[in-house]
């Protein structure tokens, strides 16, 4: 497996990493504890060295899967994990967001015991809270560091500005915001481009649409109730309609390099800069392995030229969440530059 440094932190990881989240959490199909975990040690086996969990993930009970998992490789592997939502610790239930520099301290005393490690690699914010100033997050991070409780600081789905004061506090070794084919958000809002110019990693979460980029959706498809993209305007019938356009189009480069949509959907991510690291999420071996090989595909100029020319005349339709979610989610990574 290719190997990637996250910014310029000297943060080595694998080209793909693994989001661990439908393992447990968000999705119809979830794996028992035991088959969670024989499904990362697959993924270390295939060179895979970037795994990426989050307390709010179950709650709680994905964290212990990725801890048991990587305990016997813990030396070889970067953990990836998240704060950043007030959850009920009787019922388990989300509240809201909450980084109160107190949440924040108990939340990786917590993420620490479950993982079974002495120290977090990469501790994001989950999402911005507006209600903290984003110095006051940074700074008690900053000390979590010098404590040796956490290596490294991250920041999930923030605008520019807030990535910026976050950064003059302690320096952000990577971001996580969603991007793939038809989420391209962070091309206009300034966050890409503020990666490159402050050294900071990017690793796209749900780089293939939710499972929409691989092909296997249609507009016959049923979300289960339990299911985050049941309700979810773009995954409507009718936005699933007009949305396979992106699929068409990756169908289309896909067959002439004897690749599948999904493979030509990472690498696509992976070309567009050499401290991007993709995360995708499964829980079937067949389809983490199809990911893997994306990082064997090269697109040329003129592969991503084609790309980006057929991409621009395809507009997404429907939100990527539903009321709640984004209200859940907050919207500093939709904002404009200027936010």
């Amino acid at each position: 497996m290719q190997q990637r440094e996250l910014g310029s932190n000297g943060l080595m990881v694998s080209a793909l990493g693994l989001g661990c989240m439908g393992i447990s959490a968000s999705y119809s199909t979830q794996l028992s504890k035991a088959e969670g975990v024989k499904l990362i040690r697959a993924a270390a086996d295939r060179g895979v060295t970037f795994f990426d969990t989050a307390e709010v993930y179950g709650p709680f009970t994905n964290e212990d899967v990725v801890g048991e998992a990587l305990r016997p490789i813990r030396d070889h592997v970067i953990i990836a994990t998240k704060f950043g939502f007030d959850i009920d610790p009787q019922s388990q239930k989300i509240r809201g967001l909450s980084s109160r520099p107190e949440h924040i301290r108990q939340a990786v005393e917590g993420s620490l015991k479950r993982l079974g490690v002495e120290a977090i690699d990469l501790l994001y914010q989950h999402r911005v809270d507006p209600s903290v100033p984003i110095e006051d997050v940074a700074g008690v991070v900053k000390e979590l560091i010098v404590q040796g409780k956490v290596k490294h600081f991250g920041l999930s789905e923030p605008g520019l500005q807030t990535l910026r004061r976050a950064h003059a506090v302690l320096p952000v070794t990577a971001v996580q915001n969603e991007y793939s084919l038809w989420w391209r958000a962070p091309e206009t809002n300034g966050v890409l481009d503020a990666c490159e110019e402050l050294g900071i990693g990017f690793v796209p979460f749900s780089p293939l649409g939710r499972g929409f980029l691989t092909g296997a959706i249609s507009k016959d498809t049923v979300f289960a109730q339990g299911d985050l993209r049941h309700g979810v305007p773009r995954f409507s019938p009718e936005a699933i309609e007009k949305n396979l356009a992106f699929v068409d189009l990756l169908k289309q480069v896909a067959s002439a390099k004897g690749a599948t949509p999904a493979q030509i959907a990472l690498a696509w991510l992976l070309a567009q800069r050499q401290w991007i690291v993709p995360i995708p999420g499964t829980t079937r071996l067949s389809r983490l392995e199809e990911n893997l090989a994306a990082t064997d595909i090269t697109l040329t100029d003129a592969d991503r030229q084609e790309i980006a020319n057929a991409a621009a005349h395809i507009q997404p339709a429907g939100d990527r969440y539903t009321v709640a979610q984004g209200a859940m989610a907050g919207r500093e990574a939709c904002l404009p530059k200027s936010e």
